[in-house]
């Protein structure tokens, strides 16, 4: 049982960028009584728990902590497995349902309610592996990694993909049988768009229905662990999805994202830039990635898009230099630091990959000397390049060599990942 010290220290650590398992404050919860329902949306109204418990009306008005913005209710109206959202009305009155941000668990698409899902502690039988895992250093275990998309890796006759009840029977055989030390999954974190190019998050907490349920999602890493296999996941920190029931806008004010719209709107992909030096977004975000390591025990995340983090004139649009006249994103770079910092603090043995492409920035390496801290560079000039030279008719490569010997003239500058990635698949290369 919380109390209410705990409550108020967990309140000011979300407001100061310090409190890292922030789920445990917002969100829905199981109390003595019934629930209690939190939600950040400080420039709101008002906000009201709806769902089916109640037909979607506006009979349970939350009520607003002054201090956080935070708005909360206790309630012995609702069960486990129905649907809710929070009725918010906005900074300008506007009223829009709003999803939870910190859900576990999703109803199936097109819907977008969150499920009230409560998840029994589990007892774990990866002993073995993860106290082999922390006894051997990170750069001196193989790597061998297998990218999947998990809902077009393999389907059913109807169309239908696989749970990760039955991929822990067809996908893990494969992958051991194939010699691959790890799997890396391309997005698993509820999102609206099923293909796997383009993906923008909604539910940083909560792995997408489409695949089934957290508590199958865990049977299948332990599945994977048992049979020595890791398991690596992909994570998109730097920008979320622009629906209107989302994170967007969340109270009718720059809630998530950046206040300068030009910052806030990312022109390339249709979404919306996280304000990373906003310190509750810091909680949230990194509080998601911890999330995913302690409750799924995932052994590594590869972080989506970081050159959109760390520079300002990365995206399509319009932009402005930072204080200094240059074009670095500090709130961007200091919040990759402060990230791979805590979660080394943490999980020493937690592998973090970078998919970042440019060489202005040092990405691998230590913080204390400048580098953003993480353990790998996800070479994907490399990738272009070795790519580039086999597309060629092979009449033509003798003349091209330097494409596949490029890379040494850099290769000791970043502790590199040399991948063939569905990046390059997607847009009709053959791997």
């Amino acid at each position: 049982m919380v109390t209410k010290q705990q409550e108020l220290t967990a309140e000011k650590d979300f407001l100061s960028g310090e409190n890292f398992y922030v789920q445990h404050f917002l969100g829905a919860h199981q109390v003595d009584n019934g629930y209690v329902f939190r939600v950040w949306a400080p420039k709101a109204q008002q906000v009201w728990l709806v769902g089916d418990f109640n037909q979607w009306t506006d009979t349970l008005p939350m009520n607003k902590r002054a201090e956080s913005g935070v708005w909360e209710i206790e309630t012995n109206q609702v069960e486990a497995g129905q649907l809710y959202k929070y009725k918010v009305k906005q900074a300008n009155g506007r009223e829009v349902l709003k999803i939870d941000p910190f859900a576990v668990h999703f109803e199936a698409r097109p819907g977008t309610a969150a499920v009230l899902h409560n998840i029994p502690p589990k007892k774990w039988r990866d002993g073995l592996w993860q106290g082999r895992k922390k006894r051997q250093k990170t750069f001196n275990r193989p790597l061998n990694i297998y990218e999947v998309h998990a809902s077009s890796w393999k389907h059913h006759e109807d169309g239908t993909p696989y749970r990760f009840s039955e991929l822990k029977d067809e996908l893990i055989p494969y992958v051991k049988k194939m010699g691959y030390t790890h799997i890396e999954f391309m997005p698993l974190m509820e999102h609206p768009l099923g293909t796997s190019w383009g993906y923008q998050l909604t539910g940083y907490f909560a792995l997408s229905s489409y695949y089934g349920t957290p508590e199958e999602f865990q049977d299948f890493v332990e599945a994977c662990h048992l049979e020595n296999i890791g398991v690596f996941v992909d994570w998109v920190p730097g920008h979320f999805c622009v629906n209107d029931d989302s994170l967007a806008y969340y109270d009718g004010t720059p809630t998530f994202e950046y206040m300068d719209e030009n910052r806030a709107k990312n022109v390339r992909w249709g979404a919306i830039n996280f304000d990373l030096g906003k310190p509750q977004v810091q909680s949230f975000l990194i509080s998601s990635a911890l999330f995913w390591i302690e409750f799924y025990h995932i052994d590594g995340i590869r972080v989506d898009a970081v050159s959109n983090m760390i520079y300002r004139d990365y995206d399509e649009g319009p932009w402005e230099p930072n204080h200094e006249g240059g074009n670095r994103n500090f709130e961007g770079y200091y919040f990759l630091q402060k990230l791979n910092s805590v979660i080394k603090l943490a999980h020493p043995a937690v592998v973090m990959i970078a998919e970042e492409s440019t060489s202005e920035t040092k990405i691998t390496g230590m913080v204390e000397e400048g580098a953003l801290g993480f353990d790998y560079k996800w070479n994907m000039g490399w990738m272009n390049d070795v790519l580039r030279f086999y597309e060629m008719d092979p009449i033509f490569r003798k003349d091209h060599l330097s494409l596949l010997s490029f890379s040494f003239m850099y290769r000791m500058q970043e502790n590199y990942i040399l991948p063939l990635s569905h990046d390059e698949v997607v847009h009709g290369k053959k791997v």
